[in-house]
């Protein structure tokens, strides 16, 4: 029977290999199989959580991040997933001239991304649109991670308030 050479072999009719599991990284042979399941699943929503408050959260720590109580967790299915975080508000509202509204948001106590409002020279009680912060998170693990929504207040003493409702969602990606 006829050999293939051992540098740059040329293989005729059609090879079978075994396929790889998922997620595999190494100098294997990757089958057809292989890579379209690896193209099929990148980028795929694979699961949503929300978590939705209507209350206001106020706080005067100045310049002192303090937990809005609002967390949520998700349980990634793979190292490779990526978590795609968003956080909103209906308004924030500040009582002062040259005051600010900071927000965090943190996994296990490292702040992932940030936003916040500041009221420049305009007068005391301004309620304004916040919108939503978003980012796109890269955990490194199959275990359940926890965000967490921080503020501080900023600038000139006084109050702060993220207004309900307030929501946060986190979106796993398929990596």
């Amino acid at each position: 029977a006829l050999k293939a050479n051992i540098a740059s072999p040329t293989f005729t009719g059609v090879p079978a290999a075994p396929t790889a599991t998922a997620g595999t990284n190494t100098t294997q042979v990757a089958t057809t199989a292989f890579a379209k399941a690896a193209a099929d699943a990148a980028g795929k929503v694979l699961q949503v959580v929300t978590d939705k408050i209507a209350s206001t959260f106020s706080t005067s720590s100045q310049n002192v991040f303090v937990t809005t109580g609002q967390s949520l967790a998700i349980t990634p299915s793979s190292t490779s997933s990526k978590i795609l975080i968003m956080f909103s508000a209906k308004s924030v509202k500040t009582v002062a001239a040259n005051t600010a509204i900071h927000i965090e948001v943190r996994r296990s106590g490292t702040t992932v991304t940030q936003g916040g409002y500041y009221t420049a020279q305009q007068a005391g009680n301004q309620t304004v649109p916040f919108g939503v912060i978003h980012t796109l998170d890269s955990p490194s693990t199959a275990s359940e991670v926890t965000y967490e929504v921080f503020a501080s207040e900023g600038g000139v003493a006084g109050t702060v308030s993220l207004n309900g409702p307030r929501e946060i969602t986190l979106m796993e990606i398929a990596g």
